[in-house]
């Protein structure tokens, strides 16, 4: 199994994540050895929704994303659900944080409408990507190339469409992340 031993990771979600794209990730980066922190826009615990139409489970937040450092994390997860992305694709420090993440190179993982909030960063122009279908219209128009495929890896980005996806998705982030670990990038 791939160690990401030392490895930090930093989920960003506020409520109304897609449930099972923020905690299957999170498991299997723990399982694989990740410390792992759910940076939020508000304190105390965050809600999770199932399809956007009943609410799922409830997850501690770990740290404000007002506060947090980009430079003390080594990659970045991004959990779909239409409302907490579209909550967070206009928030300064979402972006200030992921253009960090950017500009040193880690690893940036994003599921289901999770590219919204790097469609808003300004990070997409030339770069290949997935995501929920209904969220191909914006990663074309800020410049990226979409493909309908259940992972996409483009450099230190890796993405993907939705729930069903999950299982090639969780395996691939972890391979990500520690092939950027021993490149020293993680």
């Amino acid at each position: 199994m791939t160690q990401l031993n030392d490895v930090r990771v930093a989920i960003l979600a506020t409520d109304g994540f897609e449930e099972t794209e923020l905690t299957e990730p999170k498991k299997a980066l723990e399982q694989a050895g990740a410390h792992v922190t759910v940076l939020s826009l508000k304190s105390g615990q965050i809600q999770g929704m199932r399809h956007d139409k009943e609410p799922g489970a409830t997850v501690p937040v770990d740290g404000s994303l007002d506060e947090a450092d980009p430079h003390d994390f080594d990659a970045v997860h991004l959990p779909g659900g239409t409302v907490n992305a579209d909550s967070l694709r206009m928030n300064p420090q979402v972006q200030r944080f992921l253009r960090s993440m950017q500009a040193s190179g880690k690893p940036i993982s994003g599921i289901c409408h999770a590219p919204w909030e790097l469609v808003s960063a300004g990070l997409v122009r030339g770069r290949t990507l997935t995501s929920y279908y209904t969220v191909q219209d914006d990663i074309r128009n800020a410049g990226g190339t979409w493909l309908n495929e259940a992972v996409v890896e483009d450099e230190n980005w890796i993405t993907s469409r939705q729930p069903d996806d999950l299982p090639a998705f969780n395996k691939a982030i972890v391979e990500v992340f520690a092939r950027a670990k021993a490149r020293g990038h993680a």
